[in-house]
């Protein structure tokens, strides 16, 4: 492929969406638009955002990957993202109504605006979203580097360019009109990859019969296990429960009824789409089952069987899907550092007057983190993909006990945070653990369930009102 024709093409499009995302923020004026798009995006939108993040880095390019070594398990990609995004709907939509600005606010409410539990969710809310995005950068700028042969590092640079620049032009307004723009490319290139596959393959027979036994199963369980497969859904399902790009979508919502619509949709389509990586991942195995690394197998095929043209849409879609995902973590991060992380550390709201200047220092800044954490190395950005997965879990109970249990305290709140933690770090820590389970996230949600509920049953009932909770949260705005 010609890399110089890509890059310019690619240039193009980070041109076009820099434009777009100027046009539809022109009027903005306050932080509200900055960070949550003047809490008025449609369901089209709404939609269009949702559908973007999900189907990320991991579930597009990383799931054809996936399938590649392990068949139908990557079908569990879909089944955890649309059981996610519907339980969003019902159970935290509602949230909508109370104004909340983070996800560390809406935790905080549900045990009476502890400051203790705010600033904590809130550091681990910035943790979390600046890794995500530091891996974002590195999963894009690895095959933005295999396909041109361009420098890694001038990769992950031009990774973050690419939506760093729009996301200081026109704050969240114009993440949530690029991710529909890249949902729409996404589906398309995707959609045009599985076709000129199987005029490749064949038919859907040749793809099966290449398979191993084991991958053919249902959700290939006699390959990888049935814990781990059922982990693997459960993580997925619990990320989107728990991440805070998910939660301000739900703020920036037009109404309850709009978060809800859009939340459901964008979950039937992602079940449909997830199954375009699983047919793709186990037909490229068809074509070349020796392939050193399966994480290529997306970029072998758009190489080998796709015409130029064509394979320029499908890279561009791959791409797509880091850049939306990215600039969903980004404005996560930036809302995190100016309501949680600058009042925790200023014991003051920003000044009303240069909050615009503030939200996009702190976009430079978060981003300049995010890509010095992808530039180290490989290992590092590893680590804190293991670490968020140990944070998910704790935020999901404090969640779903605060939710739903009246008598959910702080003190529960912080022992499911730190029991989630400690669980997930001794099975990361333990091979032969971590090989039963798959991943953490089984027992180290039902370990921070049981540490909350037993906490709470031993220290004092919270007493302070949902009413006087809000209150407590707005009075730390003032000039915000």
């Amino acid at each position: 492929m010609n890399s110089s024709l890509f890059l310019s093409i690619f240039f193009v499009y980070l041109a076009l969406t820099l434009v777009l995302g100027w046009w539809v923020s022109r009027k903005n004026k306050g932080v509200d638009d900055f960070l949550l798009a003047g809490r008025g995006l449609p369901v089209f939108l709404m939609l269009g955002t949702t559908i973007a993040t999900l189907v990320g880095t991991g579930s597009s390019m990383g799931a054809v990957g996936f399938s590649y070594a392990n068949g139908w398990a990557g079908a569990l990609y879909g089944i955890g993202g649309v059981m996610g995004l519907i339980l969003c709907a019902w159970v935290f939509a509602p949230m909508r109504a109370h104004g909340f600005y983070t996800m560390s606010e809406e935790l905080s409410y549900y045990v009476g605006a502890n400051p203790l539990i705010k600033n904590s969710v809130g550091c681990l809310i910035f943790i979390a979203s600046i890794g995500w995005l530091g891996a974002h950068i590195l999963g894009g700028a690895t095959y933005l580097s295999w396909i041109t042969d361009i420098d890694i590092q001038n990769a992950k640079v031009l990774i973050a360019l690419g939506f760093s620049l729009y996301i200081l032009v026109g704050g969240y307004t114009a993440v949530v009109w690029a991710d529909t723009l890249q949902a729409i490319i996404l589906f398309i290139g995707f959609i045009l990859l599985t076709i000129f596959t199987f005029s490749k393959v064949g038919d859907f027979s040749t793809i099966l019969s290449a398979q191993p036994t084991s991958n053919t199963s249902l959700f290939a369980y006699q390959n990888i296990g049935v814990v781990p497969a059922i982990s693997l859904a459960a993580v997925i399902c619990i990320g989107v429960l728990a991440t805070p790009s998910f939660r301000q979508r739900i703020y920036s919502a037009k109404s309850i009824r709009t978060a809800r619509i859009s939340f459901v949709a964008s979950g039937i389509l992602y079940l449909l789409f997830s199954a375009i990586p699983v047919i793709v991942g186990m037909a490229a195995y068809s074509l070349n089952p020796a392939l050193e690394n399966p994480n290529f197998a997306f970029p072998y095929l758009t190489a080998s069987i796709l015409p130029t043209g064509i394979g320029m849409i499908v890279l561009i879609a791959g791409l797509s899907a880091t850049l939306s995902s990215a600039s969903s973590d980004a404005i996560a991060a930036v809302a995190s550092l100016l309501r949680d992380m600058s009042q925790m550390l200023l014991k003051r709201p920003l000044p009303a007057d240069n909050i615009m200047c503030y939200a996009r220092t702190a976009t430079i800044f978060v981003i300049l983190v995010a890509l010095l954490l992808a530039s180290i190395s490989d290992d590092i950005i590893s680590y804190i993909t293991k670490m968020i997965a140990t944070v998910m879990s704790g935020l999901f109970v404090c969640g779903l006990l605060g939710r739903f249990w009246a008598r959910y305290n702080w003190q529960g709140a912080l022992a499911s945070l730190i029991s989630a933690s400690l669980t997930s770090i001794g099975i990361l820590l333990n091979p032969d653990w971590l090989a039963f389970w798959g991943n953490p996230i089984l027992p180290s949600v039902v370990i921070s369930i049981f540490a909350g509920l037993i906490t709470c049953s031993l220290t004092p009932a919270n007493t302070i009102s949902e009413e006087e909770a809000l209150d407590k949260i707005f009075s730390t705005r003032k000039n915000f």
